[in-house]
């Protein structure tokens, strides 16, 4: 089912709020030469053979990487207010305010798991990880969970939906950090939730290695990744299409979103 008008009004107006705070901040000329930067001068004086051809000074290069910096940042936000249109989920904090519990055995096998994991002893395995981590005794005692967000929390009938979505490519490490949060994650929410199935994904908006807009290659981007195929399984995994579609329920969504933003886009630029 293709998304809805409402749908589309309201993608579009969360690209509106983006493309004019972007607008408002585009380093103009006046810029160009008016910031004293020795030290940016000093390194980049190694790569003026690659900067020749772009004829840009180093001020102006500055201010571009700044606003760029700043468009990615909102178009992190802007996903996820998408991701909210289209699958009614929210985003939810489980911090020291809602602090959660989980079993003491569960934080053990957490440890073994990320343990085997780092040290290549087993591979991902997301049935056998769910399968150790949410069977225990409810007579167990209990402990403070660490704290742990959810940039989308779906909440249904039988199974609750907790998305991490990441825009920016992960830096080196964070693959083990972003496992530990969502196995003590589904771990906590397993006991907040005792007759609910809990899933757990890292969502990616696109796929940079992709020559199509839409397209994805789990494997190509595993590899692109810093360690990320260490410690995930691809079924843990949502990008482009994949994760667009499955926010929605529908096919072809990614197509539709990108087909909303030319659309506004051409109504601001007139």
């Amino acid at each position: 089912m293709a998304l809805t008008k409402d749908q589309k009004n309201r993608i579009s107006e969360v690209v509106k709020k983006i493309m004019v705070s972007r607008i408002e901040s585009f380093p103009s000329d006046e810029l160009k030469g008016n910031r004293n930067a020795p030290f940016h001068d000093a390194v980049l004086e190694c790569f003026k053979n690659q900067f020749r051809n772009l004829n840009i000074e180093t001020s102006r290069l500055i201010a571009l990487t700044s606003w760029m910096h700043g468009l990615n940042t909102s178009l992190g936000s802007g996903f996820e207010s998408i991701a909210h249109i289209l699958s009614g989920g929210y985003k939810r904090q489980f911090t020291s305010e809602f602090t959660l519990k989980i079993k003491e055995s569960q934080s053990f096998i957490i440890d073994k798991i990320l343990r085997d994991l780092k040290e290549g002893i087993v591979e991902p395995n997301l049935k056998k990880e769910n399968k150790l981590l949410l069977t225990f005794n409810s007579k167990e005692k209990e402990i403070n969970s660490l704290g742990f967000s959810a940039d989308v929390f779906i909440e249904k009938k039988s199974e609750i939906i907790a998305i991490e979505v990441k825009s920016v490519r992960p830096n080196s490490g964070e693959g083990r950090g972003e496992k530990q949060k969502i196995l003590f994650g589904k771990a906590a929410l397993q006991m907040l939730y005792p007759n609910h199935k809990i899933k757990f994904f890292v969502g990616f908006p696109f796929d940079p290695t992709s020559p199509k807009s839409t397209g994805y290659d789990k494997k190509r981007f595993f590899n692109y990744l810093i360690e990320f195929k260490k410690f995930f399984a691809e079924d843990e995994i949502l990008i482009a299409s994949e994760f667009w579609d499955f926010l929605s329920g529908s096919k072809n969504t990614m197509e539709e979103i990108l087909g909303v933003i030319s659309e506004t886009v051409s109504q601001i630029r007139g």
